[in-house]
């Protein structure tokens, strides 16, 4: 019996472990921190042996397999040791992916992943297909792989995930776009970031569907640079293409097959540029899975957004709280600026990625009041930003919040849109966003 070690014992980890048991390894889990409760009591329910608070060198380097955490980086002690000894070290999503023989719809990006997988999971299943999510959202994907039966998979993955990926295939694969992000993951290289956005190709044969932004400057370029196997299919808003989507008179069109759809922008139900092209990439999709125009309309036009991403909280005093805490680089947080007409006042901050906030001068110069910080180190910022608004610092979500309250006038926007990730005050990005929504309710 060969033996799988899982490094992490979060959601991806977990269910790993699970499939790892389900397929008869001799399994066993492996955690630095702590597990939580809900991962603890599945461990026990499936006969998983674990441990927590530190790793045993001997079990784990004895491993046929490891599979680990996306959030554990290539350069842990560890990891370097089972490299070096020639054990494989692979993701969730590839361990999945050996056991699964299902389509897969696999979105990366540096922005709208998230929104876009959502909304072409929705589309689907507004179509009544079976269709799981997972990824970097949902339910993990080996657990449902190991518990469930789907013929559709909507994968979210981040360049984390896809770093770990060497055999998985996509049959649909979306790329948003490429900005600086993460870059304290990829030795401060841009290049090392857009290789690991464009592993999402890895293995693509002719017959399936590359989805892609022609408007961003990076994937162009990368294109270029690179032979993908699989059909392109960009969309854009910035002239014509002959497959994919584009916008033409205030209305977005698509094109796949010798078939069409469109729809006008003003009736899609996400606002703002950047969501437009969310839409054209669900729609591609939805035209390639043979949708009927009619789902694909409805969808469009019904869909609610994603909990942390450009979430109206509520309107207190005549002031609009809006939830961007999924905003967690610069580009993400130009969006935000971008999609908002009226006066801000913004709340950046948290762990800096190695941001640079050029990006966003501009558009701060024009719109944005104040800048109110909710972080630990707020250095950074404060120098940036200093000379061309108010600044002041806040630490915690209810500081924060009531000194917002207290700049902002009627007709104004709060936007929390961090530009940071969020571990140095909170859990995680949703956890932020739901200790800044529980504030604004009580002001």
């Amino acid at each position: 019996m060969k033996k799988a070690v899982i490094l992490g014992g979060g959601e991806s980890g977990v269910g790993a472990a699970v499939l790892a048991k389900v397929q008869h390894y001799d399994t066993f889990l492996s955690d630095s921190g702590t597990l939580k409760e809900p991962f603890r009591k599945q461990l026990e329910k499936w006969e998983i042996p674990f441990e927590e608070g530190g790793h045993s060198a001997e079990k784990v380097l004895s491993a046929d397999l490891v599979i680990k955490s996306p959030g554990i980086p290539e350069t842990a002690p560890l990891v370097v040791r089972l490299r070096e000894q020639g054990t494989p070290v692979i993701s969730e999503i590839e361990f999945a992916g050996y056991y699964d023989t299902a389509r897969k719809i696999c979105i990366t990006g540096s922005n709208g992943k998230t929104t876009t997988t959502s909304l072409i999971y929705y589309l689907l299943q507004n179509a009544g297909l079976n269709v799981g999510l997972g990824g970097n959202i949902g339910k993990s994907y080996a657990m449902q792989v190991a518990t469930e039966k789907h013929d559709i998979y909507v994968l979210e993955l981040s360049s984390f995930q896809l770093d770990g990926m060497y055999d998985f295939k996509a049959d649909i694969a979306v790329l948003m776009n490429i900005t600086p992000d993460h870059l304290d993951r990829y030795d401060h290289c841009f290049q090392n970031y857009i290789n690991a956005k464009f592993r999402i190709t890895r293995n693509m044969k002719p017959e399936d569907c590359f989805i892609f932004c022609n408007d961003d400057e990076v994937t162009i370029g990368e294109l270029n640079k690179i032979v993908v196997q699989a059909k392109k299919l960009p969309f854009t808003q910035n002239g014509t293409v002959d497959e994919g989507a584009w916008i033409e008179d205030d209305t977005m069109r698509v094109r796949y097959d010798g078939d069409e759809f469109d729809i006008l922008v003003r009736d899609l139900a996400l606002e703002g540029r950047h969501n437009v092209y969310n839409s054209m990439a669900a729609a591609i999709t939805g035209k390639i899975m043979k949708v009927t125009n009619e789902t694909i309309r409805k969808s469009l036009t019904t869909f609610e957004g994603v909990e942390h991403r450009m979430e109206k909280v509520m309107t207190v005093g005549g002031v609009l709280y809006i939830n961007d805490s999924k905003a967690t680089n610069v580009n993400s947080t130009w969006y935000a600026l971008e999609s908002v007409q009226t006066p801000i006042v913004l709340i950046l901050g948290g762990t800096d990625k190695g941001n640079d906030y050029a990006p966003i001068a501009d558009l701060v110069r024009e719109k944005v009041k104040a800048i109110v910080c909710l972080g630990v180190d707020n250095k950074k910022i404060k120098d940036f930003f200093g000379g061309m608004v108010p600044v002041c610092e806040t630490l915690s979500a209810e500081e924060c919040v009531n000194k917002c309250a207290e700049l902002a006038v009627p007709g104004d926007t709060v936007l929390l849109s961090p530009c940071c990730a969020s571990f140095d005050l909170f859990k995680n990005y949703e956890d932020r966003g739901r200790q800044f929504k529980e504030a604004v309710r009580r002001l």
